[in-house]
């Protein structure tokens, strides 16, 4: 089955356009329609795994024209945003009952995801970042959807920092074309190839490190998430923690220092110190924590240090030409915590909006004793805070596994027992959320609590489900080397990705 690469980002957009032609008597029908577009979205994800294409826009040729690129590395991310996508859609059919203006969410919350898609296949560096932006302007407005003093300021807390991250960017863009002459990235690869870096692009290449890191959210350039995240409703703190961080922040990072620029033993180090400041500071942060979603956001600064942490560690190797089994290996880790990551905590803000929902409040002090009022959403709770702290048989153990191992063969056995303890840490966090929670004495307020139960409970139930099956990735033949493998092939290859590319062309 082969799917036009431009479906992935027009059918959403198109739809985006004309959900609020719908407006409050037509939401039934608005709903309908972007829950099929999510779930469409999905299908043709999982239909483009182990595809790899290169799509010319107009049918004109590069460098004239613009093109769209599909293989295992972008495969992996689209999956990823669009398994989060329609879970996350299924949960808003009632979660987004208690705000108005329900056409218009949807509509931005599909502009989101054809952002997201364009970013992870764009071949050209100048609209990956048209696509970023789109997908930016949207999640700015979709934090501050309800309108309250805190998620206003939390929004523009959120542009501010992420515009300036987008400064960042454009400007790295302009210094690239500037001294290549052109967009493409299999092209600008080729050219840094053949004339080595220069001052320009060496610049070029910090911008876009802090560019992304900070769209990333990664310490130290990680002040806007806390408030956004928690401010956002369940379904786009789901979308900005799962998929967004990743799409417009570590992928990009990825894709621009290993097929772009080409790894360097500075820029390893760079990324392992960034990856370890962003695990050990956003877990001791989230430790003292008492709002629920606030928890979580610290949680995703840290767990994207994991991801960092493997990119760092393969790009290190790679760069002083070690084994490239070990690279392998380390980027294989952070590869596969990234989509677990996108499973398990989207799991958890989802499971924070059931909890927020039904009891009106999300401070761990106010709770307590809800596990016979709310017991779909503890045991989905569970399964997700038992994934994130590594725990097994859960997705999240054998990412942390692979990591660990993989520090251990470099030869870095501090970074090794850094990953442990962080997940010790992380694991306290959640004993605390199970501990304030679900366990304890119920309050008298929260006495006639219920469970929020149909499309809500579907999609946690679903993405659950996929915490207790993506262990299989690694333990079940065949699965790995069509899905993961091919991502990480694809860092590992480094800048043959624009001989791979530029002959299909």
């Amino acid at each position: 089955m082969s799917i036009p690469l431009p479906l992935f980002i027009a059918v959403p957009l198109i739809i985006a356009f004309v959900l609020p032609m719908f407006g409050r008597k037509g939401k039934a029908v608005a709903t309908a329609l972007a829950n099929m577009v999510t779930i469409s979205l999905l299908v043709f994800a999982v239909a483009s795994i182990g595809k790899t294409e290169v799509y010319e826009i107009g049918k004109w040729s590069i460098p004239l024209g613009i093109n769209l690129v599909l293989d295992g590395l972008s495969s992996l991310l689209l999956l990823a945003i669009n398994v989060v996508a329609a879970a996350a859609m299924l949960f808003s059919i009632k979660y987004m009952e208690q705000y108005t203006a329900k056409t218009k969410y949807l509509s931005l919350f599909l502009l989101m995801v054809a952002g997201m898609n364009g970013v992870v296949l764009s071949g050209d560096i100048f609209n990956l970042f048209v696509f970023l932006e789109i997908a930016s302007l949207a999640s700015y407005a979709l934090v501050g959807f309800g309108c309250d003093h805190e998620e206003l300021e939390a929004s523009f807390k959120y542009m501010v920092l992420g515009s300036i991250a987008s400064v960042f960017i454009l400007f790295a863009i302009a210094l690239i074309y500037g001294n290549t002459g052109t967009l493409n990235m299999a092209y600008i690869s080729k050219a840094i190839q053949n004339s080595g870096l220069n001052a320009g692009l060496t610049f070029a290449l910090a911008m876009f490190m802090a560019g992304f890191g900070l769209k990333a959210a990664l310490v130290p350039f990680h002040a806007w998430l806390p408030d956004a995240h928690p401010s956002a409703p369940a379904p786009i703190s789901a979308m900005l923690s799962g998929v967004l961080i990743k799409a417009l922040g570590v992928y990009s990072l990825a894709r621009i220092i290993f097929n772009v620029f080409g790894v360097s033993v500075a820029v390893g180090w760079v990324l392992i110190t960034l990856g370890v400041l962003s695990m050990v500071v956003g877990v001791f942060l989230a430790v003292g924590q008492w709002d629920f979603k606030r928890l979580l956001a610290y949680h995703s600064i840290s767990q994207m240090g994991y991801v960092i942490l493997g990119l760092g560690i393969g790009a290190l190797i790679l760069a002083n030409n070690g084994k490239v089994e070990w690279a392998a290996m380390a980027i294989l880790g952070g590869m596969f915590h990234l989509v677990n990551h996108a499973v398990f905590k989207s799991l958890l803000f989802l499971t924070s909006g059931s909890v927020e929902m039904s009891t009106g409040t999300r401070q761990l002090k106010e709770l307590g004793g809800l596990a016979e009022k709310l017991p779909f959403t503890r045991a989905t709770c569970t399964v997700a805070s038992a994934s994130i702290a590594g725990i097994p048989p859960f997705n999240g153990f054998w990412s942390k596994m692979i990591l660990v191992i993989a520090s251990v063969q470099a030869g870095f056995l501090w970074l090794a027992a850094v990953t442990v303890i962080v997940s010790l840490v992380t694991l306290i966090s959640f004993l605390k959320i199970q501990r304030y929670v679900f366990l304890g004495e119920l309050p008298e307020n929260l006495r006639q609590t219920k469970e929020n139960k149909g499309f809500m409970l579907i999609a946690m139930v679903f993405l659950a489900c996929l915490c207790l099956l993506m262990g299989s990735l690694v333990l079940v033949p065949g699965l790995k080397e069509s899905i993961l493998e091919p991502a990480v092939k694809v860092l590992t290859d480094g800048l043959n990705y624009s001989a791979n590319i530029i002959p299909k062309l």
